[in-house]
């Protein structure tokens, strides 16, 4: 039988409670959208001080007693809600923080509900995840430093709630205490507050039945602590401690990563599918995978729990890795599939380098030189990354040979083939990028050189078009001729394109390649100092892009041909 809801006001509900969010929970995840939304619904009360509005479900597990002075204090590990009542606890500070200077007595009083007594380690909310304590020094001491200076995008986020709430205090309310009678008696919660952790799975799953929003993720996990606690065979404790401090793993390495939890369940399951797979697995598919890989048994939910957390892990690492030179071809689902199953292999780190190096080529070739839609190869990554994982007995080279075989069918001669003004930049931005990145490469390669990735990191920071410079410039382009009766240049030629730092490509802007030159020799890079060579001996024009141009569509057909 389940524990009898109960309808609270948010006085209520914090009167005599402490609340923790467990490791094995997500991280605080409001975005300001979510944050404003819920402003707006405070805002909305100010005019009608009879009304209320229902904020939310809130599902507790019951876990210590605290005594407080004279008073006795459940201890609540929050299992669902935790998103909106940690907003709520900051808002609920920012507010004390105001009252400060015209009320203090009430002030006093508020800090007395946020931090209990004498005993610092007694908030009335210890978050999770929360790596540098900003929330618990926030409540303490009213300190918190701009979001900049978080070193997790989780901790970012939490700078930014604190801010918000600020501002949202400051800004809208000259009567703090008004405000504080809205927030404490017209924001309304349905509390479940159970004893007994077995229940709290059983809570969350007819949560969800009856449409409440729950994350595939947290789904499965909810159903993989139900199947441990059904088990109950020997050693019942430990094995839930252990999924406790896997989920706490996995949730620490998602952090705010958006898609990164989507993307690691969907491929989890779909490498380890015991039937063939034609693409990849859905959110919902996956959850009924990995549900019924594990049957009733706990042995199995430990084991499908360790395996998300190492490709959850794998799928950060890759996005990590990502995230400059081959962003550009990180676009198609399947193509990621195929490389998260060979950083999760067992082959060596030099065999895997290969391998990506050799999956980064075909994925280009086929998904940026000839803009293939996502539709294309499904079944054949798939297939190819679900052999990987499971065929022990493919060798590093039949895997190589495999990743070849992709792009056999995709001949990039068409496209060099084309008439000389075909357009390269409009709409192919990234990917134009990512072949400049590649050209300065090989031409420092050229020259024996060191290739320099700090001096790019700053390039893939900003957007790829902030980073694209026209030496001729464009708004010199085709409709004005060069000279009397000639005809003018095309700008988005391939060989009149070229990449520089941001700040630099906006400083040069219109200027004649002249006058550019001298700033080209300075950037240190092999293909900006070979523009300002050929503009200092013979100029900039026609000839000169159409030889630089085709140099470079030597290189293309050599190097993915």
């Amino acid at each position: 039988m389940l524990p009898q809801p109960q309808y609270f006001t948010l006085g209520e509900l914090f009167s005599q409670r402490l609340f923790r969010i467990p490791r094995y929970q997500r991280a605080y995840s409001w975005h300001r959208k979510q944050r404003n939304d819920m402003f707006n619904d405070i805002e909305n009360l100010k005019e009608n001080p009879e009304g209320f509005h229902f904020m939310a479900t809130v599902v507790g597990l019951r876990s210590d007693k605290r005594i407080i002075g004279a008073d006795l204090h459940n201890v609540i590990d929050i299992v669902d809600g935790q998103q909106r009542l940690t907003t709520l606890v900051l808002l609920l500070k920012a507010i004390e923080q105001k009252l400060e200077c015209s009320q203090p007595d009430d002030a006093r009083d508020l800090q007395r509900l946020l931090v209990k007594g004498d005993d610092l380690s007694l908030i009335l909310l210890q978050t999770n995840h929360d790596s540098s304590n900003y929330c618990a020094n926030y409540l303490r001491l009213g300190d918190a430093p701009c979001a900049e200076e978080a070193q997790t995008l989780a901790d970012r986020e939490l700078l930014n709630a604190i801010s918000d709430c600020k501002s949202f205090v400051d800004d809208k309310w000259d009567n703090p205490m008004e405000l504080l009678t809205i927030v404490k008696n017209q924001l309304h919660f349905i509390f479940h507050e159970i004893e007994d952790e077995a229940a709290v799975y059983t809570v969350f799953e007819v949560l969800n039945n009856r449409g409440l929003y729950v994350s595939w993720v947290d789904r499965l996990k909810s159903r993989l602590m139900s199947v441990a606690f059904e088990d109950n065979q020997g050693n019942s404790d430990e094995h839930i401690n252990e999924l406790h401090q896997i989920w706490g793993d996995i949730y620490q390495t998602v952090g705010l990563q958006q898609g990164l939890s989507t993307e690691a369940l969907r491929f989890g399951a779909t490498l380890t599918s015991s039937t063939p797979l034609s693409k990849p697995l859905g959110e919902e598919g996956a959850v009924r995978n990995f549900t019924e890989q594990v049957g009733t048994s706990t042995s199995e939910t430990l084991r499908v729990s360790r395996w998300l957390l190492n490709v959850t892990k794998a799928v950060d690492k890759f996005w990590g890795d990502m995230q400059g030179s081959r962003k550009a071809v990180t676009e198609i689902s399947q193509a990621r599939l195929l490389a998260i199953a060979i950083i999760l292999s067992d082959f060596s780190e030099s065999e895997k380098t290969n391998l990506l190096n050799e999956w980064e080529k075909m994925t280009f070739r086929i998904f940026g030189l000839l803009n293939k839609d996502a539709r294309t190869g499904v079944g054949n990554y798939v297939r190819l990354a679900r052999d990987i994982q499971s065929n022990s007995e493919l060798s590093g080279d039949d895997i190589l040979e495999k990743i070849k075989e992709l792009g056999v069918s995709y001949s990039i001669a068409a496209l060099l083939n084309q008439p000389e003004d075909i357009n390269w930049y409009e709409g192919w931005e990234t990917e134009l990028r990512y072949l400049l990145f590649r050209y300065e490469e090989h031409l420092a390669e050229q020259q024996g050189q060191m290739f320099d990735n700090e001096q790019w990191r700053r390039i893939w920071e900003d957007s790829p078009s902030r980073s694209i410079e026209h030496i001729f410039p464009q708004s010199k382009g085709s409709q004005v001729p060069l000279k009397a009766g000639q005809e003018g240049i095309f700008v988005h030629r391939l060989g009149n394109l070229l990449l520089l730092e941001p700040g630099l490509n906006s400083t040069l802007g219109d200027k004649d390649p002249e006058v550019k030159a001298p700033c080209y020799r300075q950037t240190g890079l092999f293909s900006a100092r070979d523009v300002a060579q050929m503009i200092e001996k013979r100029g900039w024009g026609a000839d000169q892009i159409k030889e630089r141009e085709q140099r470079m569509i030597e290189w293309i057909r050599e190097k993915w041909g």
